[in-house]
């Protein structure tokens, strides 16, 4: 049995899903920590299109075959590995009177959206891996 049955596409996306919404905490956790800032602009990562694309196969990261020699890769893996999201300034119409765009209620808002999905993906892997365990054990 080929091992790259075990860690199929779900994994990899939930893997990458994980890797995405902690860069992501940490920008809004920069936007939080500049809300006194004067002429600071928010921003967010932005990848969830990125990674819908990369799962239908259609982003443009899949490495282009150049040489007769080179082995064309299975799948959607790597397109998914080469996601990286995109930084997005949030441009606001509630600046104070220090140009600052960060609304502390918007942030705190996508901070926990953004915490709610991680452990949800968190938690999808550990019931993936749980799976895998069952199925080589025999047992939960």
């Amino acid at each position: 049995m080929p091992i790259d049955g075990l860690f199929n596409t779900t994994i990899q996306v939930l893997a990458k899903s994980i890797d995405m919404r902690a860069k992501n905490h940490t920008m809004l956790s920069a936007n939080l920590a500049n809300a006194e800032t004067p002429n600071y602009t928010p921003s967010v990562l932005s990848f969830e299109d990125e990674l819908k694309s990369a799962l239908k196969g259609k982003h443009g990261g899949t490495p282009a075959l150049t040489n007769p020699r080179h082995i064309p890769l299975k799948g959607n893996s790597s397109s998914i590995q080469s996601v990286q999201g995109e930084v997005v300034n949030i441009a606001s119409s509630d600046t104070g009177k220090d140009n600052n765009g960060v609304v502390l209620e918007t942030e705190m808002t996508q901070l926990a959206e953004n915490q709610i999905m991680y452990n949800a993906s968190v938690q999808m892997l550990e019931n993936k891996f749980t799976d895998l365990k069952y199925a080589i054990t025999g047992s939960k």
